[in-house]
């Protein structure tokens, strides 16, 4: 073969092979890279110990023996120190919560006494606030003596509308140390099942992560009135007007509204931002006919036909303001002249006494009957004046249902105070900020935990820097929200688990997380082999030839 002929030869096997380890070491990775999916880092490990959620809370509890209830060798044996009282209750094998009262025991101080011994506890429970701070969550028990003047003779406990309640000693002279704080404690764990969490509400709130079933119905009675826990909460108040030619109705909602619910939404708006609009419907009508009571001559609503009135009207409900948030309806119907006047009897066919009912996360509705006895004087529609007190009343006890302020169940012998001008009790607010950071927090662990195990199913998915850092945050904050639980930090463990549900939906509800915008491995390999295969024949022909020829030439030699 000519030199000529042998150089050309090997300069083609020679470029082949460049050709091909080009291919190979450059090409293929850099093919590779530029069409994988890209994955930022995430905390799968720390997610995975999410799952198992175990809620470590406490309570912090003073204890405040005033003048006269110890004697001096009761209150040299027992002030002042702390104990501790813990227990637990595990749901399954992944949820479950223990909880401690850490209970300071002391003696009043000085002004601390003065307050209590006088002979008004109102004034008492005005004064006191402003002499000790209490944080969200803790409760002051002030034990004052037996012939107390300061309380009532027949009452045992006064629980005020702060953060306070007053226990009429059970201790007597012949009591030891012993005795003294058993007796004190089985009043203390009393009045804190009033005035702090219970078990039935943490279990509600972690309701989310135990199977339906797994509890009695009785416990999660009060948490299926109350709407989820949420960042923001729309109010609608609706008059329904199903008669205009025979009532002109007037009602004054702004003002009402201002007067009454405003101030109430103004506690809470901390925990929630609230919107309120308003609205009248006409010729909206019930979607149940009412019966005729002959003895009575009015109409009535049975308590089995209630659930059937709120889907007609439903569908004639609207916001004016389009969000995400819950909607919370509060009906104000003024019956037609043809069914009038028109009342809600209950299972023993008694008249309820407020002519209202609520439902479950939804709402309520109040029948406002009006006076008919000036409709045959004129031809006109009779004008009709709302009584915005006596409805506002009726609504503001169903907005604090929904929003899961629920009526607490005082010890024997109690008084519990009415929150009067402040609308809400301080303590009241904390019962509500326990559930509420209890119910983030399971959801914030189910949501990342849902997140971790989609993104870890379907590779395809890209997960951006923001993504990532959204779960980085929701993460810590879970983490930061148990921790200030188990130090008896409320106020900052419900934000930390408000910032945790925001991060966590925000990472799952992300737009880019949709595995149906990307090509799976299967489909990018369809699209890239007719490019690739046209390129790759001659390369491993010229491979397969040059393999020959090397063998052949091993042969030879």
């Amino acid at each position: 073969m000519a030199p000529a002929a042998t150089e050309e030869k090997s300069r083609g096997k020679y470029c082949a092979s460049c050709i091909t380890v080009v291919v190979i070491l450059v090409g293929l990775p850099l093919w590779w890279r530029t069409t994988e999916t890209y994955r930022a880092s995430l905390p799968y490990a720390q997610i995975s110990e999410l799952d198992f959620l175990l809620l470590d809370i406490s309570v912090l509890v003073e204890v405040v023996f005033a003048r006269g209830t110890l004697t001096a060798e009761q209150q040299k044996k027992l002030l002042p120190q702390t104990q501790f009282s813990q227990k637990e209750n595990r749901l399954n094998d992944k949820t479950g919560f223990k909880y401690r009262y850490e209970k300071t025991y002391r003696a009043a101080t000085g002004i601390e006494q003065d307050a209590i011994m006088g002979e008004n506890v109102e004034e008492a429970v005005v004064t006191l606030p402003r002499v000790y701070e209490s944080s969200a969550g803790s409760v002051v028990i002030y034990v004052v003596p037996a012939d107390t003047q300061l309380l009532p003779q027949e009452v045992t406990v006064y629980i005020g509308k702060h953060r306070a309640a007053f226990l009429r000693s059970p201790v007597t002279r012949s009591h030891s140390a012993e005795d003294v704080l058993r007796d004190v404690d089985d009043s203390i764990e009393e009045i804190l099942q009033a005035m702090s969490f219970t078990d039935d509400m943490v279990v509600a709130a972690l309701s989310s992560r135990v199977p339906s079933g797994t509890f009695g119905t009785d416990t999660f009675t009060g948490s299926m009135t109350a709407f989820k826990s949420s960042l923001g909460y729309e109010i609608t108040f609706s008059l329904l007007n199903p008669d205009p030619k025979s009532h002109d109705v007037c009602w004054d909602i702004e003002r009402a509204v201002n007067n009454y619910v405003q101030p109430f939404l103004d506690k809470l708006s901390f925990i929630a931002n609230f919107s309120v609009d308003s609205q009248i419907l006409y010729y909206a009508v019930l979607g149940v006919t009412p019966r005729f009571d002959k003895t009575s001559s009015s109409f009535s609503l049975n308590e089995d036909s209630l659930p059937h009135v709120i889907n007609p009207v439903e569908a004639k409900l609207g916001s004016s303001v389009a969000s995400s948030y819950p909607v919370l309806n509060f009906l104000l119907y003024v019956p037609e002249y043809s069914h009038s006047p028109l009342y809600i009897r209950d299972s023993n066919g008694s008249p309820v006494e407020t002519n209202a009912f609520h439902s479950s996360r939804w709402g309520g509705i109040m029948i406002y009957n009006v006076d008919h006895e000036r409709l045959n004087e004129t031809l006109h529609p009779i004008s009709v004046k709302v009584d915005m007190a006596r409805v506002m009343e009726v609504f503001l006890a169903q907005l604090r249902l929904l929003l899961g302020i629920q009526k607490v169940q005082p010890p024997p012998e109690s008084i519990v105070q009415s929150p009067g001008n402040m609308i809400v009790t301080d303590w009241e607010i904390d019962r509500l900020l326990w559930v509420r950071t209890v119910e983030n927090i399971a959801t914030a662990t189910n949501t990342l935990t849902s997140l971790a195990q989609l993104l870890d199913e379907i590779g395809n998915i890209v997960i951006n820097d923001n993504i990532a850092s959204e779960v980085y945050s929701a993460v810590a904050s879970v983490q930061r929200s148990l921790q200030e639980l188990e130090t008896g930090r409320l106020l900052p463990a419900f934000q930390a688990s408000q910032e945790a549900i925001t991060s966590s939906e925000r990472a799952f509800f992300d737009p880019s997380l949709l595995h149906l915008l990307y090509f799976p491995d299967d489909q990018k390999f369809a699209i890239y082999i007719p490019l690739f295969l046209p390129m790759c024949v001659p390369i491993v022909l010229s491979l397969l030839k040059t393999g020959k020829e090397f063998k052949w030439r091993r042969k030879v030699d």
